[in-house]
């Protein structure tokens, strides 16, 4: 039976210093994607930009709907331009498309953050335990023997249940509680897992721009309902 990673280019197959080379330069674009949202998300939280556009994404219930839904298109398109084969440009463009994206969805949730919640600092504790998080993951990822790739269709199956849970919730109003909170916080925790892992052995070499983009949306995932259970909590 052919193995579907066997190919010359992929890290595991390489060199270690190549693989070494590999994955510092996905953490490095991991690095510029995080401070690439950081910026773009306090220019708009401290101008009047964010009140707009939480009034009109938050306006009603099908408002929102169509929010998510363009996000998960424009998340489609940009990862497929990140995973380009042809043109270097193009995975860069499908990298900042994502990053925009991901700030401009998560305008409403920090704008409420930072301006009803009782607790000034939540996002900052969020991030500082998003960040806690992610360091331990990827601790695990790269100094334990197994390849946690085997992890991909449980994922997928658990990603499709959640995305059917909230819409649910989108149509008949109930609130989503910390308790699914925490499972989503676990359910990104396995994302990370399961890309870090792909970062170590199953990437190619020439693909750290894709690599980085996946290990950012896990922790933009994880961050998100982190968030959210510090304002439950609040």
């Amino acid at each position: 039976m052919n193995n579907p990673y066997a190919h010359p280019s992929l890290a595991a197959n390489v060199a270690a210093n190549e693989r070494a080379l590999f994955i510092q330069r996905t953490y490095n674009h991991l690095a510029g994607a995080v401070l690439a949202f950081i910026g773009i998300s306090f220019i708009i939280q401290k101008t009047g930009l964010a009140v707009t556009l939480t009034n009109t994404m938050l306006g009603s219930r099908a408002s929102w709907a169509v929010v998510l839904f363009a996000f998960i298109g424009i998340s489609w398109f940009a990862e497929n331009w990140a995973r380009s084969s042809t043109s270097r440009e193009t995975q860069y463009m499908g990298l900042a498309l994502y990053v925009v994206a991901q700030a401009i969805i998560f305008v409403p949730l920090l704008y409420m953050a930072n301006n009803y919640a009782n607790d000034p600092q939540i996002i900052a504790k969020a991030g500082v335990t998003t960040l806690t998080l992610v360091a331990g993951i990827t601790f695990v990822a790269f100094t334990s023997k197994k390849d946690f790739s085997f992890l991909g269709g449980f994922l997928r199956v658990a990603g499709f249940v959640a995305f059917g849970f909230i819409i649910c919730s989108m149509i008949f109003g109930y609130h989503i509680g910390n308790v699914f909170c925490a499972l989503m916080v676990l359910f990104a925790g396995g994302c990370l897992l399961y890309d870090t892992s792909n970062v170590i052995r199953h990437y190619r070499t020439d693909q750290y721009v894709a690599a980085s983009l996946a290990l950012f949306a896990s922790i933009a995932l994880m961050f998100w309902y982190i968030i959210q259970m510090f304002m439950s909590s609040d």
